[in-house]
């Protein structure tokens, strides 16, 4: 079974690729090692999502946030891949998290975007994780994901299409 065929089975959709919201590429490729620039989640081309942990959005919503997150950079490895199956695994991911200074359920928050992953490549397959408190994000995001992916070695050749 493939990687979405996975999320598809658990009733996760993969959205369309993220839009360029800047001057930046979504992922850079140096070899087998995908750099995977901070995505936040849209539909219809707008940010949903939004506002601060803490104030704005409880725990479970900032959850909710990050799985939407990660669904879209995963849409973006897909688009650069042509194919999930072309993941080795997903070395790193790095979690943002908009929210108060008091707040501390970062962690939790984050799990969202992990438990994609766990569905996807495995439970063994997790990657290394920081979750990190910020005091704002770019369109008022409630989360922000980047990541370090590894191809699978006979797919390490970017897409030209």
């Amino acid at each position: 079974m493939t990687p979405e065929q996975k999320l598809a089975a658990a009733g996760l959709t993969l959205p369309p690729p993220h839009p360029l919201v800047g001057t930046f590429a979504l992922v850079a490729q140096h070899g087998e090692i995908l750099q995977v620039s901070g995505h936040g989640a849209f539909a219809d081309g707008a940010p949903i999502h939004r506002g601060k942990l803490g104030a704005d959005l409880t725990t479970a919503e900032g959850k909710e946030a990050a799985q939407a997150v990660m669904l879209s950079l995963l849409s973006t490895v897909r688009n650069h891949l042509g194919g999930l199956d072309r993941v080795a695994r997903v070395l790193k991911a790095l979690i943002f998290v908009n929210s108060t200074p008091e707040f501390t359920e970062h962690h939790l928050v984050a799990n969202g975007a992990t438990e994609v992953l766990a569905i996807a490549f495995g439970a063994e397959q997790l990657p290394a994780r920081s979750a990190i408190g910020v005091s704002s994000l770019p369109l008022g995001f409630a989360v922000e994901v980047e990541a370090i992916v590894e191809i699978a070695a006979a797919a390490a050749r970017p897409n030209w299409r």
